[in-house]
């Protein structure tokens, strides 16, 4: 056997599992329900006023979430490029809520998401999330938030809607974000959110706004969308989402 017939064997060996990998990818390439009744059907059932019931959610509900979840990370590129941009939206935001929720299940019990991991932001940063369709391999929960909404989208309403499972965070909301819905719902949120004085506050004493955390860490976001911080704590100012 010729040096030459060896090396093409052995080249061959080599691309065999990535083009396996592929087709198995593709294979799984399933469509996604854009109205997430699953996750609507989940949230439905164990989250009450923004409250999760971690405990009754891993001993009756750890199927139904890994049911949804499975089904987002089949999502697939050519089936992205045709939706519309509240349904790519809607989508993120979505599977990012729900990856954290299975995060604190899988740790469940523990005091904050915060705990996970040996340092600061640990839970934020690792890739465990699966997108192999769209993302062609694991992604982090940093991964969606920056690397795809915040970087792709330009909608600092996010920030009202995204839970990091902590009380400084938002409320999670007991129905999925729908695109047909969107602009609704992240209103909602924003007003709620605002709305929170545990979160945001005014001193008439001393004239005083005293805002979340949010609004320093994402003000950028909020500048750019609305021409100022103070401009950010309104919804008046936003992208359009169809």
């Amino acid at each position: 056997m010729s040096l030459g017939v060896v090396r093409t064997k052995r080249g061959l060996a080599r691309l065999a599992p990535i083009l396996l990998s592929a087709r198995l990818a593709s294979a799984a390439c399933t469509p996604v329900d854009h109205d997430h009744a699953a996750w609507t059907a989940i949230l439905g059932r164990f989250v009450r006023g923004g409250e999760v019931a971690y405990g009754r959610l891993a001993r009756e509900g750890a199927p139904m979430l890994a049911s949804y979840l499975d089904g987002l990370s089949s999502a697939c590129a050519d089936d992205y490029a045709r939706w519309g941009r509240a349904e790519r939206l809607a989508f993120w935001i979505n599977a990012y809520n729900a990856f954290t929720v299975k995060r604190i299940v899988d740790h469940y019990p523990i005091a904050s998401i915060r705990k996970i991991g040996w340092l600061p932001g640990a839970a934020f940063r690792e890739r465990f999330i699966p997108m192999p369709g769209l993302k062609g391999g694991t992604v982090s929960l940093d991964d969606i938030e920056n690397g795809t909404l915040r970087a792709d989208f330009r909608e600092p309403r996010i920030h009202f809607a995204l839970v990091c499972a902590s009380r400084s965070c938002p409320m999670l909301r007991s129905e999925a974000y729908r695109a047909g819905d969107l602009d609704r719902q992240l209103d909602d949120q924003a007003r709620t959110f605002l709305a929170d004085s545990t979160k945001n506050r005014f001193d008439s004493a001393t004239n005083t706004l005293h805002l979340s955390s949010i609004f320093k860490w994402f003000r950028a976001d909020f500048e750019a969308a609305a021409g100022s911080l103070p401009g950010g704590t309104t919804t008046s100012s936003r992208p359009a989402l169809a």
